[in-house]
């Protein structure tokens, strides 16, 4: 598989080699900038698979970084790292189109571990089709099909159908997705109804009509998707 390419747009010299050092030891390919003129340039003559993202650079706000890569690239990761807390922050950054929100201080394994999650969709993404049992999904062109039969889903509905193929044979709970497909970042007030109530009518168009049911619940904890015994 091929390395992923990764830039981390850090100012700060300490907290950038930390990232950097970190990212190497891993085995990948990481470059560091400290500006906000620097990272436009690199994401407009570089392939980049990845950015980890600070918001409070000298030259510019990172939300403008965000933007700009966004009308280039609909589907590169970023993760934001940033010492921005509040609530609106984080939705701006999700917003904005960042794929996950870290505040600083930060703990270098949950950095790791957020980036393992995003590399792995890299991977997941070069794939031209995800599939679990007679179910595919062309990643690219967003379709899906069972017994290459096409299904017509929402956005939410082809959201989860990817997110479920991607952890296929795992245990997904509802807080995973919530925080990964929904970007909710709060859990004063749950969304498991919702949730609930999303995945029935999913199971009724990629399940119901083909006999062998591929979602299965997890009472009490969540979902997986599974090929059937």
């Amino acid at each position: 598989m091929e390395t992923p390419e990764l830039l981390v747009v850090e100012d700060d010299p300490k907290v950038a080699h930390t990232i950097v050092s970190s990212l190497r030891q891993q085995g990948l390919h990481a470059t560091r900038v400290g500006t906000g003129a620097e990272a436009m340039a690199h994401l407009d003559g570089n392939p980049v698979d990845l950015v980890v993202l600070d918001l409070g650079l000298p030259d510019m706000d990172g939300l403008d970084i965000l933007r700009h890569l966004r009308e280039k690239s609909a589907s590169t990761p970023v993760l934001i790292l940033t010492a921005r807390d509040g609530i609106q922050d984080r939705i701006a950054g999700l917003d904005a189109g960042a794929d996950d929100y870290l505040v600083k201080p930060f703990s270098l394994p949950e950095l790791e571990a957020r980036l393992r999650a995003l590399v792995r969709r890299v991977d997941l993404g070069r794939q031209a089709t995800l599939h679990c049992s007679d179910l595919s999904m062309d990643v690219h062109a967003r379709t899906v099909t069972r017994e290459d039969r096409p299904i017509e889903l929402t956005p939410r509905e082809v959201d989860l159908v990817q997110y479920l193929l991607e952890h296929q044979g795992q245990v997904v709970t509802r807080s995973m997705l919530a925080t990964e497909v929904w970007k909710y970042t709060s859990r004063v007030t749950p969304i498991d109804n919702i949730i609930d109530v999303q995945m029935s009518r999913l199971r009724d168009k990629i399940d119901k009509p083909f006999g062998s049911p591929l979602i299965q619940t997890v009472r009490g904890v969540g979902f997986t998707l599974r090929e059937p015994s």
